[in-house]
């Protein structure tokens, strides 16, 4: 009797991308224990081009950085399903590829990473007891615990590649000095950790949480591999609303493959489903992508989707809300988008 071939989940390479590949491949083999499912890494744009502006969308920068490849290999049936942050898929998909399902959102607010002046003046005083200390080492800057926004001393600079951020970051404190950083969440904790010309910069917390990071209630993180000396802060959402779809993983497959439809629904969480299609029907009237200077977030209040929005396309600021029916959740967000353009 012939074996059954593998069900194919293609994915990034990064190490969150293997993290989120991997529990919905557990979620797979747990709902269906009878079928094998492989996971296959694809190396997509964006992971080549790690060098490049990821702001600067003039500058020529594709959409589908992180997806295009992805969705190749399911159109020519080199894979069954991808796995994407759902804040990467573009909101206009290829023709016969859908976004099938969306398992339960992590936490959708940011974290703000810094350096700790406890532990720095700690280190300090340990080396200059050991009378190794060096001028260089004087230039890192440390803040207390549960640092907030308003906090941060006058010109403080954050780093982050996110257009959303940096206009969020702006609006709440105009005399910031925002500038870029690429990496994975750990190469970016370490570059806060050892640049003095950084102060901070802002993660993605259900990126840290499918990391295993934890934010400690002492403000310290805790993981494999955290760069000693840093501390973290939530920010609330009316701080920083964060970035549609951010938090939930989307599973993509070919429309017509109903076998793979029927898999992919055991994983499908409703109230999430429904929240990312209001945000991303706001996004798409926005008509921007994954760096599109926008904010939105839906969540289910009782029998109603409700979603706050915000758009830095003009000055000043746009700041939007509403309130609709769940089936009317794709209507909810562009009539947001209207009132906002």
């Amino acid at each position: 009797m012939p074996v059954e071939r593998p069900i194919i989940i293609c994915t990034r390479g990064s190490a969150l991308a293997l993290a989120q590949a991997n529990l919905i491949a557990a979620q797979c083999r747990a709902a269906f224990p009878r079928l094998r499912f492989e996971l296959k890494i694809i190396k997509t744009t964006g992971d080549k081009l790690q060098k490049a502006s990821m702001a600067k969308v003039e500058g020529g920068l594709p959409k589908g950085l992180f997806t295009k490849e992805l969705e190749v290999a399911l159109v020519k049936g080199q894979a069954d399903l991808a796995v994407h942050s759902l804040k990467d898929l573009p909101t206009d998909l290829p023709s016969g590829l859908i976004l099938a399902a969306t398992p339960k959102r992590e936490d959708v607010r940011d974290v703000l990473i810094y350096r700790d002046a406890a532990f720095l003046a700690r280190q300090k005083e340990t080396i200059r007891e050991q009378k190794e200390w060096s001028p260089g080492q004087s230039d890192l800057r440390g803040f207390k615990p549960h640092l907030k926004l308003k906090d941060f001393p006058k010109g403080a600079t954050i780093a982050t590649s996110s257009t959303r951020r940096k206009q969020s970051l702006l609006d709440a404190r105009p005399d910031l000095k925002i500038v870029e950083i690429r990496g994975n969440v750990s190469t970016r904790m370490q570059k806060v950790a050892e640049r003095g010309e950084l102060d901070a910069t802002i993660l993605a917390l259900a990126g840290m949480t499918r990391l295993n990071f934890k934010i400690n209630p002492d403000g310290t993180i805790s993981g494999d591999a955290v760069p000693d000396g840093l501390l973290a802060t939530v920010l609330d959402l009316d701080v920083m609303l964060p970035c549609v779809g951010q938090g939930a993983i989307g599973i993509e497959i070919r429309a017509e493959d109903e076998r793979i439809g029927k898999i992919v629904e055991r994983l499908n969480h409703f109230n999430t489903f429904h929240c990312v299609t209001a945000e991303r029907a706001f996004l798409r009237g926005m008509g921007g992508g994954c760096q599109s200077p926008v904010a939105a977030y839906a969540e289910i209040v009782g029998d109603k989707v409700q979603m706050r929005a915000i758009s830095f396309h003009h000055e000043p600021v746009r700041r939007g809300e509403g309130k609709r029916t769940i089936a009317e959740a794709a209507l909810l967000g562009e009539q947001i988008a209207a009132e906002l353009k």
